[in-house]
């Protein structure tokens, strides 16, 4: 069973605000909840705000993923969104919404319509069939052909154009880019996401609360399970 950082709640937590970038202090293994399977042309997105998954858009041509695609928790990528994970060679279709543990092998540079919307490169942790990828060079020279055609080319039929690969590069990069989301979500998403966090029973959390029913998380979030606030699947 896997287990996370938090207690356990008769609501359903959204885990694109709870699990943390990284599974471990070595920081080469990273949490991704799945969006999109390979040879798919419909786009899935996570709903930022409850964690589901929406049909965002159907391709605009034949071109399919290539491969798995998904997004890294408590992130934030200069686009607006979590920052995106390609995760290559699977073996067998992952269930969108489910999390994994992927293998950081680099990360791809990319520009979409004027925005910085970088991807990091990754491949399953617990795939014995890829223990031999370190890096993106251990993919093939076509794959990054392939991987750069798609991207510079899946809108062509929308906006051709729009997208510029500026390169892949190494784990270390990768971490760069990883840590800077990761900062960036604290610094910018996390105070609105907190704004947001109201208890319907008008508690303002557990050191200063009356209410029978909160607990603590390890993250330090008041999870409240008063009829009023699981209702609204509410945590402050």
């Amino acid at each position: 069973m896997a287990n996370l950082p938090i207690t356990p709640s008769s609501y359903m937590p959204n885990l694109l605000h709870i699990v943390p970038p990284y599974t471990g202090e070595e920081r080469t293994v990273v949490n991704a909840i799945v969006e999109v399977n390979s040879n798919s042309i419909n786009k899935y997105e996570i709903i930022t705000e409850t964690g589901h998954l929406k049909l965002d858009r159907v391709g605009y041509s034949s071109l399919a993923y290539p491969f798995t695609y998904g997004a890294i928790p408590r992130t934030w990528d200069l686009d607006g969104d979590p920052l995106d994970v390609v995760i290559v060679n699977v073996a067998e279709p992952l269930i969108p919404g489910s999390l994994v543990e992927a293998r950081i092998i680099g990360v791809m540079k990319f520009v979409d319509g004027g925005e910085v919307d970088d991807k990091v490169i990754a491949v399953l942790n617990d795939d014995k069939r890829v223990d031999h990828i370190k890096t993106i060079a251990d993919l093939g020279e076509y794959w990054v052909k392939e991987a750069t055609y798609y991207w510079e080319h899946y809108k062509d039929l929308k906006k051709p154009g729009t997208g510029k690969v500026e390169g892949f590069f190494d784990l270390e990069v990768a971490q760069q880019v990883i840590n800077e989301c990761a900062d960036r979500y604290v610094e910018d998403f996390l105070p609105k996401l907190d704004a947001d966090s109201s208890c319907a029973c008008g508690c303002e959390g557990c050191e200063d609360c009356d209410c029978e029913n909160c607990q603590e998380d390890q993250e330090g979030h008041c999870h409240c399970d008063c009829e009023a606030c699981a209702s609204q699947h509410v945590a402050h």
